[in-house]
């Protein structure tokens, strides 16, 4: 499915194609932290389908408990988080939901990872396969 995303503010925009249902949600500390909110839901695209059609993002790298580094993009301007991706040569993008256009016709949440740490009033996606931290 061809999507667009952008910020908040218009200055960043992107088109993907994604799999319709791929959503994950992730209850990690990290993820907590950088959305500002009790969770993350993202999308996967791949590299070879994700394209910026203006603007350029700021980006900030991440390393994560487990010394993976994750290059992490937001608007300068108006600071929305886009997307997570690789340091070096992507291959796939992972989409913040909230600033896909078309976020209402991609499904429920198939999986949720790092649930212990998932906060006790956040109830679990219907049917959505769980993971104690990260597959």
């Amino acid at each position: 499915m061809k999507i667009e995303g952008q910020c908040h503010c218009g200055a960043v925009a992107y088109e993907a194609e994604v799999q319709p249902g791929s959503i994950t949600v992730c209850h990690c500390n990290d993820c907590q932290t950088h959305s500002g909110s009790a969770f993350r839901a993202n999308i996967p695209a791949p590299a070879s389908g994700f394209r910026l059609t203006r603007g350029a993002p700021r980006t900030y790298v991440k390393t994560a408990a487990s010394g993976a580094r994750r290059l992490l993009a937001f608007c300068e301007q108006c600071g929305t988080p886009l997307y997570a991706c690789a340091e070096e040569a992507p291959t796939a993008y992972s989409l913040r939901i909230g600033a896909i256009r078309q976020r209402h016709e991609l499904g429920t949440p198939k999986r949720q990872i790092w649930t212990r740490r998932r906060l006790a009033w956040v109830k679990s996606p219907d049917g959505a396969e769980s993971f104690d931290g990260q597959p």
